[in-house]
């Protein structure tokens, strides 16, 4: 084992790694050493990586997704139903609704939701700039696809009524997924999906 000098850059790439969402310290050791134990096929093109990504990414600035330009591929995509717009919390929501394959209108990221408890306000979600999009864009269609969080049902609500009266607003239907077993799921779910309830 080295010295401990000698892996002070180690332990702080363990650090940040541990950052990250779904590693802790145990597994982002294990995912360093792994990188290190293959440097040629993983770690080297890995760091190559994520420097040409810090240097290009950057936000949409008229949705709030990831790319590369200014201007993101699905905005600028004229086959895309430009009616339609569905609100997500964050941009791995538009990527998730994006490999469904379904969904061929426009998206606006929220960057989070509304947080009393984090001071996170509706000037900081951008939902001023939401209501002025509907407008300029002639938005006809909007479709609230938040999470089923307290915190996403109460933007989804304020949303809502920032919006009554200027487009037909629907959101994302809630309950039993498809291979759900009701032992397996929260109350909320299953509150969700009684309210839900259609005829057969």
């Amino acid at each position: 084992m080295p010295p401990p000098g000698d892996r002070d850059d180690i332990e702080a790439l363990i650090d940040l790694m541990a950052r990250l969402p779904g590693l802790g310290p145990r597994s982002a050791r294990r995912a360093v050493l792994h990188l290190i134990a293959r440097r040629g096929p993983l770690l080297t093109p890995l760091a190559e990586l994520t420097r040409k990504v810090a240097d290009t990414a950057r936000e949409c600035l008229n949705c709030g997704n990831i790319g590369t330009s200014d201007i993101c591929a699905i905005c600028r995509d004229e086959r895309r139903a430009t009616g339609l717009l569905c609100v997500v919390e964050d941009v791995a929501d538009l990527w998730a609704m994006e490999r469904s394959g379904q969904f061929r209108g426009r998206y606006h990221v929220l960057g989070g939701t509304l947080s009393a408890l984090d001071a996170v306000g509706p000037e900081d979600l951008g939902i001023p700039r939401l209501v002025d999009r509907i407008a300029a864009e002639g938005i006809s269609e909007v479709i609230l696809a938040l999470n089923a969080t307290i915190d996403g049902q109460t933007t989804a609500h304020y949303i809502a009524d920032a919006l009554e009266g200027r487009v037909t607003l629907s959101s994302l239907a809630q309950g039993v997924p498809i291979g759900g077993e009701l032992d397996y799921l929260d109350d909320g779910t299953i509150t969700a999906a009684l309210a839900a309830r259609k005829p057969l």
